[in-house]
């Protein structure tokens, strides 16, 4: 079983990939609000993925992407939005990232299709 850390500002995406995310063979292992307290959580619970959206209230998530890529044992990150990944551009593929998945096509098969490319 993999663990992973949603980092989301909408309790409602948290909870509904939390329970999605379960059901398909993933360990949530934390959430988090903002990015400050995820990459806190991110550290302290060493989780094997990180679910992170883009556009949190304190920091974009392509920063906390890049702190834990300066982390030693860094987790495999998983960007998402509500946003299309063409409103990103060249940052999603210069980001420290394993991928990106909208935040309506989040799966624990979509997540494991990303290892799988990598």
């Amino acid at each position: 079983m993999s663990t992973i850390l949603i980092v989301d500002d909408d309790p409602r995406f948290r909870l509904q990939a939390s329970n999605l995310l379960g059901s398909d063979g993933f360990e949530v292992v934390g959430e988090a609000t903002d990015g400050a307290s995820g990459l806190e959580a991110a550290r302290s619970l060493q989780p094997d993925f990180v679910l992170l959206d883009i556009g949190l209230p304190d920091v974009e998530g392509f920063e906390i992407a890049d702190a834990l890529a300066n982390d030693g044992q860094a987790p495999m990150v998983v960007l998402t939005s509500s946003r299309d990944a063409r409103a990103y551009g060249r940052r999603l593929a210069s980001s420290p990232i394993l991928g990106f998945i909208p935040k309506e096509r989040i799966s624990g098969a979509a997540i494991r299709a990303l290892v799988d490319q990598s």
